[in-house]
């Protein structure tokens, strides 16, 4: 799934394994929201070439997506599902952690084999000057 907001985009995919994973009692579900410094168009140089750990934004981004989605699926699933959010573009205006949460739902959506019980939806509800605004930016945020 492509999900846009003015100029940030993520590209959000996600599988399941064909078969439950034995000798386990929990649900194995990976989300993972991969920071590319190449969305803000800067490009690793020097020594490390690598984007190195995640950042603590990225960690509690894939928190995010992963809490309202957990739930929605069937008690006693044991599939392997991995849900990867990767930022395309950012235009250092709007948030990305929102689109995340909201292209893991529509990816899981799509995905026939995967039961999933959603379609979920989320906003950021900010207070600016008195007034409720959805999704507000980063500069909005800073008020």
């Amino acid at each position: 799934v492509l999900v846009q907001c003015e100029d940030t985009v993520l590209f959000v995919t996600t599988t399941a394994s064909q078969k439950p994973r034995e000798g386990i009692d929990f649900f194995p579900l990976l989300c993972d929201f991969e920071e590319k410094m190449y969305a803000v168009g800067r490009l690793p140089g020097g020594f490390i070439k690598r984007e190195g750990r995640p950042s603590e934004k990225a960690v509690l981004t894939s928190r995010l997506m992963d809490r309202p989605i957990r739930p929605l699926f069937p008690d006693g699933y044991r599939n392997d599902v991995q849900i990867v959010a990767s930022p395309l573009a950012a235009d250092s205006v709007n948030p990305s952690d929102v689109l995340a949460i909201f292209g893991a739902s529509l990816a899981l959506t799509l995905a026939k084999e995967i039961p999933f019980l959603g379609p979920i939806g989320a906003v950021r509800v900010g207070r600016i000057q008195g007034e409720l605004v959805a999704n507000p930016t980063y500069e909005e945020l800073k008020t």
